[in-house]
C-alpha cells in the first residue's frame, strides 16, 4: 500500500488543526473551559481533594489522558470504573463531559457525586439543554460539533460526528495541564519522574 501524499497529509493537518482552533475563539454561555477547570482543580486540590473523570466513548478517552496527566502533576486523580478508584465526597472534583448534552450513565455518575457532596464540573457543547448540565457545579461549554448536530447525509468530513468535540478536549486539556503545572511549581523533572516505568 503507498504511503499518503506529503501535501496531501499536511493539508489535512492544517485543516484539522484549524478546525480545532476555531473552537477556542468561538462565543460561550460560560467562562472560558479553560478558566473553569484551571480554577475548579486547583480548588479541589487545595482542599485536599481527590478528582474523579468519567466520559463515555472518546469523549472518555480523552479524560483519562486528562487523568494520567494530572496524576503526573501531583493531584490524586482516578477514572471512575477503574479497580482502584476511592469513594468520592466533600472536598472532592468529578470532572464529567457530555458533549450532546447528556448521557444516561453521565448523568447517574453526577448525581451520585453530587448528593455525596463533591463538585460536579460537567464539560459540553450543549449547555442550555443539555439533562447533564443540570447536574453540575460548573459548566464548561465547549462549542463544538458532536453527534447532537453532526449533519448526517451532508457529504464525507474530515472531523465526523463528535470528532471535533474530542479534538477539541484534547487541545484543551493539554492547556489546562500546561497552566496547572505553572501554577503549582512543577518542574519537568518531577512531572516526569511520576510516569510509570512498567511499560
Amino acid at each position: 500500500m503507498a504511503e499518503p501524499d506529503p501535501p496531501k497529509s499536511a493539508a489535512f493537518a492544517a485543516d484539522i488543526c484549524g478546525q480545532l482552533a476555531a473552537i477556542f475563539t468561538a462565543p460561550t454561555s460560560t467562562p472560558p473551559p479553560l478558566t473553569t477547570l484551571v480554577a475548579e482543580i486547583s480548588g479541589a486540590g487545595s482542599r485536599g481533594g481527590k478528582i474523579f473523570v468519567y466520559g463515555v466513548g472518546r469523549e472518555g478517552l480523552m479524560l483519562k489522558a486528562l487523568c494520567m496527566r494530572l496524576f503526573h502533576l501531583g493531584f490524586a486523580a482516578h477514572a471512575v470504573f477503574d479497580m482502584t478508584t476511592p469513594p468520592i465526597g466533600p472536598p472532592d472534583l468529578l470532572i464529567a463531559s457530555a458533549g450532546p448534552g447528556g448521557f444516561s450513565t453521565v448523568d447517574a455518575i453526577c448525581g451520585v457525586a453530587r448528593s455525596s457532596g463533591a463538585r460536579v464540573v460537567v464539560l459540553t457543547a450543549q449547555p442550555e439543554t443539555g439533562s447533564s448540565a443540570r447536574l453540575a457545579s460548573a459548566v464548561a461549554h465547549i462549542p463544538a460539533q458532536t453527534m447532537a448536530n453532526d449533519r448526517a447525509g451532508s457529504g464525507r468530513s474530515l472531523l465526523p460526528m463528535g470528532s471535533v468535540y474530542e479534538g477539541a478536549l484534547f487541545v484543551l486539556f493539554e492547556m489546562v495541564v500546561y497552566e496547572l503545572g505553572g501554577l503549582s511549581g512543577r518542574s519537568p523533572e518531577e512531572i516526569r519522574a511520576r510516569h510509570t516505568n512498567l511499560e
